[in-house]
């Protein structure tokens, strides 16, 4: 499929990197170059658990020269649209050009008591950053089901689908239409024994498999309760791309196969939701060749 306008005017990049390593690690701008220095055009940083993503991209804005760096999310239970909105304003069009924003409602279990219906609550965030005179093309949402698609679409340039398989992407290129931006994250375990692999895999699934947002995706899709809940070999696979590089290629060809316009690879290790900044940097060497 060709590239979505969006796409064309963001330019990410063909693969860029998820990294939690990137965001939390003392090595974390040091790392950055180095993805600069490997070709990587665009790096994904996690900002759903606490407010100091904001800190952390201007940090990496001012330790890299031209790498674009997007949120996977900015969590909007805890930040101000016209907060976020002033922010942004107040940088120079050198480092907002390098800049994309994801924004996602996170889960009621992380939230709680304040809790509001996610699509009520999104739209309110997005009409106050419209307020605040925040562009909608430097924006995305962290969406699964049709309708966040579908707001995705229509109120910035497009979706960051998290924990999805290719077959979700698929479905999302066919909610959002063809001009929106797609670019879901895929996690990968380079590990080729099988076994070995889907053990890797399933410590870091586990954590997901306890949130609503998540199960309710994978069971639109057809996995049942019980592949859920054990984590079925099938489920794993779906979900996490394992193997040698050669493999990887293959989930990430997939994924454009269903209209993806961006993949962003997540690395996963032995320590599972632990960021371990040395075997990131490891793996990320393998997967440069991944770019052409």
């Amino acid at each position: 499929m060709s590239e979505s306008t969006a796409a064309a005017r963001l330019d990410l990049g063909r693969v860029g990197i998820w990294s939690t390593s990137v965001r939390f690690s003392p090595e974390g701008a040091d790392a950055a170059k180095e993805l600069e220095q490997l070709g990587f055009r665009t790096v994904w940083v996690p900002g759903g658990v606490d407010a100091g993503v904001i800190e952390t991209l201007d940090q990496l804005l001012d330790q890299t020269a031209t790498l674009k760096l997007a949120t996977g999310i900015i969590n909007i239970w805890k930040h101000e649209p016209a907060e976020l909105a002033a922010w942004w304003h107040g940088e120079a069009p050198e480092r907002q050009e390098r800049l994309f924003l994801g924004l996602g409602v996170s889960h009621g279990p992380l939230i709680g008591e304040a809790w509001e219906k996610p699509l009520a609550k999104m739209r309110g965030f997005l009409d106050g950053l419209d307020a605040a005179g925040m562009p909608r093309d430097r924006l995305c949402l962290a969406a699964l089901g049709p309708k966040m698609l579908e707001l995705a679409a229509a109120r910035t340039a497009g979706a960051h689908p998290y924990m999805v398989t290719a077959r979700h992407t698929a479905f999302a290129r066919k909610t959002m239409g063809p001009d929106a931006l797609l670019a879901p994250e895929q996690g990968v375990v380079l590990e080729s024994d099988p076994a070995r692999a889907r053990e890797i895999a399933r410590g870091f699934v586990s954590h997901y498999a306890r949130l609503p947002n998540y199960a309710n995706s994978w069971r639109r899709e057809g996995f049942s309760d019980a592949e859920i809940e054990s984590l079925a070999d099938r489920l794993i696979d779906a979900l996490i791309a394992w193997g040698d590089v050669d493999a990887i290629r293959a989930r990430v060809d997939e994924h454009f196969a269903g209209g993806a316009d961006h993949v962003c690879l997540q690395v996963i290790g032995a320590g599972g939701l632990r960021p371990d900044i040395e075997q990131d940097r490891q793996a990320w060497r393998k997967l440069a060749g991944l770019m052409g």
